[in-house]
């Protein structure tokens, strides 16, 4: 069960502000100050926009700009940049950043991919193996390219066996469709695009490659340092959210359908692919281990992807890349 905060707010007369409320374990109250948060087209982050409209960043004294992200690389550069302190994103595009540079921290994780992030090829095309001497399309360095490395490597073919072509994740779709390429790494609600081929289907998915792809809320190393109390009610603010969506599951795939811009029908088949960490599914993500269970694992892998395939010549730092306290002060 998600707690509330240990001392609540007392709102008398309006004289104590929304803000002076207190964190789980006694921590620093929430700043009032406007915080940025980005997010982009994926299930996992969507409930964001639920947060949002049914108040909950309000509840928890949080003054949020909600900022939605058509293009998910823009929400990455952003962050990057100190454009917005907070943004939704995957575990290997956090380290790409911090390989640059920049420095990001992991407080809390949405979901794990299972199934919504596909391999899709064109009809004639019946296996991963079947891809060799193909062309294959991903927005290069993101999951869904590190989704076609592990599906390769597992059918026994490398990089070298296709012809990788670097596109943006909707323009993937579109070039499949088009039949420009012959196959595409993308993701929901994108994976609905790619499918509008006739014949077109799923080679293999995120499903098959148990806690790959997990998906998180991250924030600025100034941010971290400066407002650690608003961290912590962002942390809350998600877990306040996802209970809400459980007990009005309707209403939810309602509001989060419209973000996407598909049907509440074409949402509801996304559910499966996409599990939402519970808090005790996070304090196992954060604990250190050697599965793939473990952020600390995962990471691991993922910083070989990245030197393996170049998109970074220098080894992915790990420190102060995940800082489980936030979550943790929930459960206290």
């Amino acid at each position: 069960m998600i707690r509330t905060f240990r001392l609540l707010c007392v709102l008398l007369l309006g004289l104590t502000p929304v803000a002076s409320c207190r964190l789980p374990g006694g921590g620093a109250p929430a700043s009032s100050r406007p915080i940025t948060l980005g997010f982009s087209a994926w299930p996992g982050w969507f409930p964001w926009q639920v947060a949002q409209e049914k108040g909950f960043f309000k509840r928890n004294g949080l003054n949020v700009d909600l900022r939605y992200y058509d293009n998910y690389t823009d929400s990455l550069t952003a962050l990057t940049n100190g454009d917005i302190q907070a943004n939704s994103q995957t575990l290997n595009d956090t380290l790409s950043s911090v390989t640059d540079g920049s420095r990001e921290t992991i407080v809390l994780v949405n979901d794990n991919s299972t199934g919504n992030d596909q391999i899709i090829a064109r009809p004639g095309i019946a296996s991963v193996a079947g891809l060799k001497g193909k062309k294959v399309a991903a927005e290069e360095g993101t999951v869904d390219h590190y989704l076609l490395m592990l599906a390769l490597k597992k059918a026994g073919l490398s990089a070298k066996d296709v012809t990788f072509e670097p596109l943006a994740t909707d323009a993937a779709a579109t070039a499949l469709v088009s039949g420009k390429i012959d196959a595409v790494g993308v993701f929901a609600p994108f994976t609905t695009a790619a499918l509008k081929l006739r014949g077109s289907r799923a080679l293999t998915t995120s499903k098959d490659f148990p806690g790959a792809i997990p998906d998180h809320l991250v924030v600025s190393g100034a941010f971290l340092d400066q407002q650690p109390g608003s961290v912590q009610a962002l942390v809350k603010t998600w877990f306040d959210t996802i209970a809400w969506i459980s007990a009005n599951r309707a209403e939810a795939v309602r509001i989060m359908a419209k973000r996407a811009g598909v049907s509440e029908a074409e949402y509801r088949t996304y559910d499966a692919g996409t599990t939402i960490f519970s808090l005790d599914d996070n304090l196992r993500a954060f604990t250190p281990g050697r599965t793939s269970a473990h952020l600390s694992y995962q990471a691991t892998a993922l910083s070989g992807f990245l030197l393996d395939n170049r998109l970074t010549q220098i080894k992915p730092t790990l420190d102060r890349l995940i800082d489980p306290r936030f979550v943790k002060a929930l459960r206290q």
